[in-house]
């Protein structure tokens, strides 16, 4: 299933590594707020040193205007991951140039050097050779261990692979196994459940499962869309109206796997402590809207669960940042947690999700990446993993 060389096929005994990390971390102030990605990039980075490597780190924060700005620095990384890895974590002020030579240059086996924002740089997302070849040349060996960047092709995930022998990190590695096998091969029944915003999002996503999965079940805002294109009364809420159409065609496509919710928490207000009541899908109420699923919908989403042999969520099932619309999200991650099905949980909203629930350690995997696990399920290639070297 997965076919790219990784660190363990490489010598890197007194080579400097050049590893692309996902540190694109929530900081507030100077401080980070979420280490979920520092901590997923480490086994790979204790791995290099112990095998007598020199190592510097790249990654992305943030999104400057291609241009240096404080707000976006990793200095404040650089100091997390010295208090995680106990050891002095080197930070260099640019990532490419005269600053970044010396320091990769001064770098000796054992040691750590994290570069400055890779998008302080124009060509990181035009995905510059110039650029590329820059941080190539501060290294002898690339490691992409970034899967969260993967979707993009970009100076630090694509082009610096076309000058450097390329290999996965042990992140990349776990990510690409646990949802490619999970499209590829899944352990049936194979349930998705999908939320967020959106369906403009994830057309793609729902098309590629309704060919894959034996059950799609559909919440979160998304759900909306589907519900008025089958003709029912959806008041307030949000609605992709340009997607209506779409909708309409995945609706006859999966008649047999699509479930939609089948009751709502609707509310007079989209705020915390506004007037709320369940009621059956159906018949929303001019200046009512949709926030969340039902007790109703939650039971049924969990029984389907329950008897998965694989399960993929991916997007919240309803306003979960406001604790009165947050149970249908909660709910579903209850139930996947206590499900004995191989559980995987896309990143962002959902992950956080998780996060908040207090079942992380009860999910088989969950990914540090939003858009790049919304493209495999999508059956994209990653550009940034194609880029590396095959087994």
């Amino acid at each position: 299933m997965f076919n790219k060389k990784t660190i363990e096929d490489i010598d890197v005994k007194g080579k400097r590594v050049l590893v692309r990390v996902d540190f694109n971390v929530p900081l507030s102030g100077n401080e980070v707020s979420d280490d979920t990605r520092i901590r997923a990039a480490m086994p790979t980075i204790d791995y290099l040193l112990e095998k007598g490597a020199a190592v510097l780190l790249c990654s992305h924060l943030g999104r400057p205007k291609d241009a240096p700005d404080p707000k976006y620095s990793l200095k404040p990384v650089a100091e997390y991951l010295s208090s995680k890895m106990g050891k002095k974590v080197r930070f260099a002020d640019d990532c490419i140039g005269p600053v970044a030579e010396a320091a990769a240059k001064a770098l000796q086996p054992g040691e750590i050097l994290l570069l400055e924002n890779t998008r302080f740089h124009a060509g990181e997302s035009k995905n510059d050779l110039e650029m590329a070849k820059q941080l190539a040349a501060l290294a002898d060996v690339y490691v992409n261990d970034a899967f969260g960047s993967a979707h993009r092709a970009h100076a630090s995930t694509e082009g610096v692979a076309r000058f450097l022998p390329a290999v996965a990190g042990f992140l990349m590695e776990k990510e690409i196994r646990y949802l490619g096998q999970a499209i590829e091969n899944p352990k049936r029944p194979f349930v998705a459940i999908l939320g967020g915003a959106k369906i403009s999002d994830k057309i793609g996503v729902i098309k590629n499962l309704l060919t894959k999965a034996d059950s799609v079940l559909i919440g979160g805002g998304m759900a909306n869309t589907f519900l008025k294109a089958k003709g029912y009364q959806v008041g307030d809420s949000l609605v992709e109206e340009n997607a209506l159409d779409t909708a309409k065609e995945l609706l006859s496509v999966g008649a047999d796997k699509l479930y939609l919710p089948v009751d709502l928490v609707i509310a007079d207000k989209f705020e915390e402590g506004a007037q709320s009541k369940v009621i059956p899908a159906g018949n929303v109420l001019e200046g009512w809207r949709i926030l969340d699923i039902g007790p109703e919908t939650v039971n049924k989403f969990g029984d389907i669960a329950a008897k998965a042999g694989t399960v993929v969520w991916n997007g919240p099932m309803g306003v979960f940042e406001m604790a009165q619309f947050a149970q249908g999200t909660f709910g579903v991650a209850k139930a996947i947690s206590e499900s004995s099905a191989i559980s995987i949980v896309g990143g962002g909203d959902s992950a956080a999700a998780i996060q908040q629930s207090g079942l992380a350690d009860k999910i088989t995997h969950i990914s540090t990446g939003g858009g790049a696990s919304l493209e495999m399920l999508e059956g994209i290639q990653l550009p940034g993993l194609a880029a590396l070297m095959d087994k």
